[in-house]
């Protein structure tokens, strides 16, 4: 091992992009709802395996070959059945790491030149939809709690190779739930964190 292969392996790294984080990318969509802008939601299918009927952005794992705006895009096309034209991405927020090893990449998109109430969706991916006029989630005080993440070693960890041993004060962190309610819509979990990033980079 020298030098040089130690940059060589950054190099290839930079390209590649190896990452033991599954990706995602998702994307808040904007639509003009009579005059008034409005945010878009999913409700996930029923029939889904992973977190059946909650509430979501449009979104997905990102493939190989594409880029993290593509994913993005290529998921709301598929899920909101729309054309890919009808989509204009603003900008990107800033990526959010979950506590089940996944980094996810949300996008702002404005859609074009359809109504709401034309928008045929993928029964297969998606319940229905549903939108919550944007300045209602500015005006609104996010609900927020706090999860204890406690660190527990299993039992055959080696506590003979760490400093203190079985005495070692292994931390407790606090992880922030946001919750917003619109009608009986609750938002919440990573999704809400994402709107609430959104929301203050729209205020600022």
């Amino acid at each position: 091992m020298n030098y040089e292969k130690i940059i060589k392996a950054f190099e290839l790294k930079k390209k590649n992009q190896p990452s033991s984080l599954l990706k995602s990318a998702v994307l808040v969509p904007i639509i003009s709802v009579k005059d008034e802008l409005h945010v878009l939601f999913e409700v996930r299918s029923h029939q889904l395996k992973s977190q059946p009927g909650e509430i979501c952005f449009p979104g997905g794992k990102v493939e190989n070959n594409e880029t993290l705006q593509e994913s993005a895009l290529r998921e709301t096309v598929e899920e909101l059945n729309i054309s890919i034209n009808n989509i204009q991405v603003v900008g990107k927020l800033d990526p959010v790491i979950t506590l089940f090893d996944m980094i996810i990449y949300p996008y702002c998109g404005i859609i074009h030149d359809i109504n709401l109430e034309d928008i045929s969706y993928n029964t297969k991916e998606v319940a229905s939809i549903f939108t919550v006029p944007l300045k209602e989630l500015l005006q609104q005080k996010p609900l927020v709690h706090k999860v204890k993440m406690n660190t527990s070693p299993d039992e055959n960890f080696p506590f003979h190779l760490v400093q203190q041993g079985t005495k070692y004060h292994w931390r407790v962190s606090d992880y922030y739930v946001y919750f917003y309610q619109y009608q009986h819509y609750v938002i919440w979990g990573i999704t809400a964190k994402i709107l609430y990033h959104f929301l203050e980079i729209i205020r600022a």
